[in-house]
């Protein structure tokens, strides 16, 4: 298995656990984070842009699937007013080694390691917008991710949503 960690920092020679700042996420103390292949395109965006990506569970309803993905299997979504952040902004992805880590939330991709990490690689991605289209997902460039945010948040998909404190107002 291989394990990622997107970050805008070009020069992390290793990953120390840090405290765990969202009381949401039901963990505590301290954990280096890691995404699987799978998911990885839901991170391959600035790490401040804010976004709304989602796709089928087995249990998903079929009108969820119709009505949110269509014909998709994956979709990341971000605002407008961010696509020239994105498309010029830079990105590094960092390999890490799978052994000391543990899934944490295998919906979400999420892994975690309470020991400290050094990568095994680091690649540098120039137009993240162009990297997103390498993977099978769609993209979508919205005028604003609320509405969207509110029927993927009330389907039965799974989603994750990332940094919509950044989101323009709603």
């Amino acid at each position: 298995m291989t394990l990622f960690h997107v970050s805008d920092d070009s020069n992390i020679a290793y990953f120390e656990p840090r405290p765990v700042t969202n009381p949401g996420l039901g963990l505590e103390g301290t954990a280096v984070f890691a995404i699987n292949e799978r998911l990885l395109p839901n991170y391959l965006l600035p790490r401040d842009c804010p976004r709304v990506t989602f796709y089928a569970r087995p249990d998903s309803k079929w009108k969820d699937v119709e009505r949110l993905l269509g014909g998709s299997r994956h979709v990341v979504a971000i605002e407008s007013g961010w696509l020239e952040r994105v498309v010029n902004g830079r990105i590094h992805l960092y390999t890490l080694p799978a052994d000391t880590f543990t899934v944490w939330d295998e919906g979400a991709g999420y892994y975690i390691s309470h020991q400290p990490v050094t990568p095994t690689a680091v690649r540098t991605i120039e137009n993240p917008l162009l990297e997103l289209a390498k993977h099978d997902v769609e993209i979508r460039i919205l005028p604003s991710l609320w509405p969207l945010w509110e029927a993927v948040v009330n389907s039965s998909l799974q989603f994750s949503i990332i940094r919509m404190r950044n989101a323009q107002s709603q």
